[in-house]
């Protein structure tokens, strides 16, 4: 217990170096790079995964590290963080605050911690499965019982055409209150704080899942796969509150 508080201030304080790298960067004039993908990575992405990498390996060198911009270190370690340093990247260059940084700590491959972190509005998330706290207050999932009362988000519904079937999502669409495209972290964060109650990726890396789960699940949300499995196994999200999830699992299959 107190080396898992330990790892929690720990993430916060990485949290907190990352966030003044991004702020410094945010609605500023800067170089938009492609990666292979072609998915767009900037100099805030690159700057803050170097100095939280750097934290990491000075604090923890034992720890691996798992990175989406500068790859693995020490991948057999049994604790490794999975840094996102700005999940959103889009979001962040369009100037929105519907990004965060994303930080998970696994133990044995299993999420142990995980972090939503909005650096502009200063929304600091943690998750460690049992419970999830915001700035240091406890939050939750709300009540859903229907999906005629649920919101509805997803980071981009053009994923749904490619990846998956995109007229059963549709439907998924017409039988809800609201449905929009508040996505990437931050619409997993409205639903750990009970803004929202649905919210599905249909494509998914590493480092964009693995900080999610503590934190939905902390929260009292259900966090799967698209088809309902186990995150860990899967390329694909939908967490939702308990009272939904299984109803969006089916219509979605």
């Amino acid at each position: 217990m107190e080396e898992l508080f330990e790892f929690k201030l720990f993430a916060k304080h990485l949290a907190e170096i990352s966030g003044k790298i991004i702020r410094s960067y945010f609605r500023t004039s800067i170089n938009v790079d492609s990666k292979s993908d072609s998915s767009p990575v900037t100099i805030a992405d690159k700057k803050s995964e170097e100095l939280m990498r750097g934290e990491i390996m000075k604090h923890f060198p034992g720890h691996g590290i798992i990175g989406e911009e500068f790859g693995n270190h020490n991948e057999t370690a049994e604790y490794k963080w999975i840094l996102d340093p700005i999940d959103g990247t889009k979001s962040f260059i369009c100037g929105t605050v519907t990004f965060g940084t994303l930080l998970a700590l696994t133990k044995n491959d299993k999420p142990l911690l995980g972090v939503i972190n909005q650096p502009i509005l200063n929304e600091f998330l943690i998750g460690d499965n049992k419970t999830a706290e915001l700035n240091g207050e406890k939050v939750s999932v709300r009540k859903c019982e229907n999906l005629s009362e649920a919101v509805l988000l997803t980071t981009d519904h053009l994923h749904v055409k490619k990846y998956r079937d995109s007229e059963k999502f549709n439907s998924l669409t017409g039988k809800v209150k609201l449905y929009r495209n508040w996505g990437d972290c931050y619409g997993y964060y409205l639903i750990a704080t009970g803004f929202a109650d649905i919210m599905i990726d249909p494509i998914m890396n590493l480092w964009d899942l693995m900080a999610l789960i503590p934190v939905v699940k902390g929260a009292g949300g259900v966090i799967t796969d698209y088809y309902g499995g186990d995150p860990l196994k899967g390329n694909s999200i939908i967490a939702a509150a308990p009272g939904v999830h299984n109803q969006v699992v089916k219509l979605l299959n």
